[in-house]
């Protein structure tokens, strides 16, 4: 991590473990800090609890879908505010358009490419200092 970069807060939802821990170890070793969340309704509990400034979100969920972690933040906006929402999923082709109306413009394709998480990162260091 460069010296001007923010040390970022990473949440990590996914429900399939080994995805979930190669996720958070690639936040970790980005030099960053990552929670992580099994489902979304454990998702909503660390966003009432913390403040984020990334969140990776898988689609397909027991007990809370993606989608409906990101309908809570919608009528949460104090809990969503500065952050960074990051759907990752193997697809979400005709999900889009409701990812959009939803205000999710990030859909990055599974499995996350450790390239395409530092690019994440820089994205949103740039957002933060701009």
């Amino acid at each position: 991590m460069s010296t001007d970069a923010k040390r970022l807060r990473f949440l990590v939802v996914e429900d399939t473990d080994d995805i979930r821990d190669l996720m958070v170890r690639m936040v970790v070793r980005e030099g960053h800090v990552a929670d992580e969340a099994v489902d979304g309704v454990e998702a909503v509990a660390a966003l009432q609890d913390n403040s984020y400034d990334v969140m990776l979100l898988d689609l397909t969920m027991p007990r809370m879908s993606g989608e409906d972690v990101v309908r809570w933040l919608n009528e949460h906006p104090d809990r969503r505010a500065g952050l960074r929402i990051v759907v990752v999923t193997a697809w979400a082709g005709e999900r889009r358009a409701v990812l959009q109306e939803l205000g999710v413009h990030d859909v990055v394709q599974k499995p996350l490419r450790a390239q395409r998480l530092r690019e994440l990162i820089a994205e949103t260091n740039l957002e933060t200092f701009t």
